[in-house]
Formats: structure tokens, C-alpha cells, sequence
């Protein structure tokens, strides 16, 4: 391949796209809010590492397809209450996602290994986001190395009000302490210029800038070489491991199995609305108390 020239692959979930030492990696379910299933999980994975290694691309760029980068995973099957496709093989000689919280822990981990290769990459990786990035959205964009953000993006984690909690849970490391509460205590949702006030990503844009703004960030980044810019990289990310965020993750998959057992009174509403509603109307229950869920920041300048 020469240089600027382009190579394109196309699956049912995803895009992967190369032009100019940059490695464009789409996420292809627009009519779906690109949310998030196994075989997008396996193919952003799969593309990550094919972006890694591919000697003509120094830095990648992650996005979604549409007017969302990510609403979360997927509710449609077991975890939303719906039914998982059959599977070609005995399920019942394997562990099962529900019933104990090892096997919930189980699945969950192995779910996290997948995602977890965005903190492993030797080259500098930017999350583009635009309207929706909930809960497994947040998963994958505050694991990437820079986020750049729509002025109007909505970027929250909702499913902490009676879900559970984040099993990648990287809230910490980019807001503190007291936002990182803030934000799951309430599952409440900041506008994107509002996260870049707080730091919770690098900048927002106007919507119709952010192509533009991300494509010139990867510009200038690209004309470093990619051996130069893995030093720089790992040098802050092992600083993040010695603060204890690859043991933390381990720990919030845990977390997050123990929530999923919980019995308080929101939780099994939940998932009375879910099997008696359907998942639509008993989202609709979980938040309708929380009434307008925009964080509002009052500190001025």
C-alpha cells in the first residue's frame, strides 16, 4: 500500500477505513444507536489490533456511524429482559450469565478482555463522539487515549440509577473523586461542552466542527512517528497502572455482578417493568423520577 491510499473492510457492525497514516474504526449500527453486541464487541477488538499493527497507520481514530457514537449495550437480549438468539451448541454443559454472581463475573470479565485492548494499544487512539455516549459508550470512550466531543453530545451513565455499576469504570482517572460520584450516584447526563468543563473529555465543538476538529487532531498527531508517539503513551498509562487502574477494573466487574443481584426496591422494580412492560416503558419508570437528568454546572468562569 502506498502512502494516502485507502483499504476498506465493511461487516454488518462495524467499518474500518485507512488514509494517511490514520486508522478510521466506525461502529456500524446507526439504526441501532451503534449500541453495542457481541459480535461488535469481537470486531472492535479484532480492528483495534489490525490498526496496532499495521505499519502504515500511526494513530486511530474511534467513532459511530450516524447521529450517536454509542447509547451503552444492547438491551434486547437476556440482559434487557428479551430473549439471546439460540446458541449452536449444549448451553446447559456452560455457565450461564445469571443465577450466581461467579458466573456473572465470569461473563462479565471475558466481556472486558475484549474492551480492555483499548488501554493496551501501543498507538494513540481518539474517541469521537457525537449525540449519544451512555453507559457501555462511556466504557469505551474513557478508555481511549483522547475524547474529543460534540458541544450537544450526551455522555452519561444512566444504568448506575438501577442497573449496575460500570463494570470499566475509568470515571476516576479523567474527574476525581467527588464528579466521578456525582455522576453515578444520579446517572445523570452532562452535555459535552459541559464534560470538556470539567475535563471529563479534551474539547467540545460545535456538531457541524467536530469532523474537522478530530480529523486535524489526527493530522498533526500522524506526522509523529508511531514508535515515538507508543513512548509517550506508555509512559502515562503505566503511571495510570501504578495508581491501580487495571486492578480496579478487575474489582468494578465484581462490583458490578454484586449489583446486578441487588434487591433493593428500584432494582426489582426494574425487572418486574422489564418482564411485564417490556424494557422500553421500564426504562421509561427508572428515570421518569430523576425528571430533566442534564447536569447544570453553576460555577462560573
Amino acid at each position: 500500500m502506498t502512502h494516502g491510499a485507502k483499504w476498506l473492510k465493511t461487516s454488518e457492525t462495524l467499518r474500518f477505513e485507512v488514509r494517511d497514516r490514520v486508522a478510521w474504526i466506525t461502529l456500524n449500527r446507526p439504526d441501532k444507536r451503534n449500541t453495542l453486541n457481541a459480535p461488535m464487541l469481537r470486531e472492535i477488538h479484532d480492528a483495534l489490533l489490525e490498526a496496532d499493527d499495521l505499519a502504515e497507520v500511526n494513530v486511530i481514530v474511534l467513532q459511530g456511524e450516524g447521529r450517536d457514537f454509542c447509547a451503552g449495550y444492547d438491551l434486547t437480549g437476556s440482559y434487557g429482559g428479551g430473549k439471546d438468539a439460540e446458541p449452536d451448541f449444549d448451553a446447559e454443559r456452560y455457565r450461564t450469565r445469571s443465577g450466581t454472581i461467579d458466573n456473572d463475573c465470569w461473563h462479565l470479565e471475558r466481556q472486558q478482555a475484549l474492551t480492555a485492548i483499548l488501554l493496551d494499544l501501543h498507538k494513540p487512539l481518539i474517541c469521537k463522539v457525537q449525540g449519544y455516549c451512555l453507559a457501555g459508550g462511556t466504557d469505551l470512550a474513557l478508555s481511549c487515549d483522547l475524547v474529543m466531543a460534540a458541544d450537544d453530545a450526551k455522555i452519561g451513565f444512566p444504568a448506575a440509577r438501577a442497573n449496575g455499576t460500570p463494570p470499566t469504570n475509568m470515571w476516576l482517572y479523567h474527574v476525581g473523586p467527588q464528579w466521578s460520584k456525582r455522576m453515578l450516584f444520579t446517572g445523570d447526563t452532562l452535555m459535552g461542552r459541559d464534560a470538556a468543563r470539567i475535563g471529563l473529555v479534551l474539547d467540545s465543538w460545535p456538531a457541524d466542527q467536530l469532523d474537522e476538529a478530530v480529523a486535524e487532531m489526527a493530522r498533526r498527531i500522524s506526522n509523529v512517528d508511531a514508535e515515538i508517539l507508543s513512548a509517550h503513551k506508555r509512559a502515562i498509562n503505566v503511571q495510570m497502572e501504578l495508581m491501580g487502574a487495571k486492578t480496579a477494573m478487575r474489582l468494578t466487574a465484581e462490583l458490578d455482578a454484586r449489583a446486578h443481584l441487588a434487591q433493593g426496591p428500584r432494582r426489582v422494580q426494574f425487572r418486574k417493568d422489564v418482564a411485564e412492560l417490556g424494557l422500553k416503558q421500564a426504562l421509561k419508570n427508572r428515570d421518569e423520577p430523576f425528571g430533566n437528568s442534564i447536569v447544570s454546572l453553576n460555577a462560573r468562569g
